[in-house]
């Protein structure tokens, strides 16, 4: 019985996952596909995942993975049956991003620690607040405009700095999602 009943939660917590990656997939102009995580890099050094698609589903270097609730990462490797994303976390990623409610624009970077980010090359006297919702900018081609990256958690303002210390937090749910979205960018249509 209590084999049971642990399936029928592990059900439902997976069934309420899919209901938002629908109701995520709905929002968006592009193709999508739902993909489940296999694995989590061991490393606490490299943020990346392991998931159920590859080559064989049409899968590239570069694509977008989102979650219900934002960007977690692009596509860094791509067998026949399965692929390696990059979370937003890793060290090496960048994201192109603007500011929801004003258009400024910066680049968000991983710093290696899971559930932060860092909002670069934003000046000390741009209009930045805490509280600040970013999205995808759409430059740079890899990922399209408009999805959640993440929101500001502080702003410091460095004497004697050109720019601003900005820290984010991700809008993903990147250590909790068990499925995610693969996104193919239909080229000039903006979600």
């Amino acid at each position: 019985m209590n084999a049971q009943l642990q399936k029928q939660i592990a059900l439902k917590s997976e069934n309420q996952q899919l209901r938002a990656l629908l109701s995520s997939s709905v929002k968006t102009v592009d193709k999508v596909s739902i993909s489940r995580l296999l694995a989590v890099s061991p490393d606490p050094f490299v943020q990346q995942i392991v998931l159920d698609q590859g080559s064989s589903k049409n899968l590239f270097v570069g694509q977008p993975v989102l979650d219900a609730y934002g960007i977690m990462g692009q596509v860094v490797e791509v067998d026949n049956f399965t692929s390696t994303a990059m979370l937003v976390t890793d060290n090496k990623s960048a994201v192109p991003v603007q500011v929801d409610r004003n258009g400024v624009r910066g680049v968000v970077v991983g710093n290696g620690r899971p559930g932060s980010l860092k909002l670069q090359y934003v000046t000390n006297t741009t209009d930045i607040k805490v509280g600040d919702v970013l999205v995808t900018s759409g430059l740079g081609g890899h990922f399209p405009f408009g999805y959640p990256v993440g929101i500001i958690t502080s702003v410091n303002h460095n004497v004697g700095e050109r720019f601003a210390d900005i820290e984010v937090k991700p809008a993903a749910h990147l250590d909790r999602s068990n499925l995610v979205l693969l996104v193919w960018t239909l080229r000039g249509k903006r979600a």
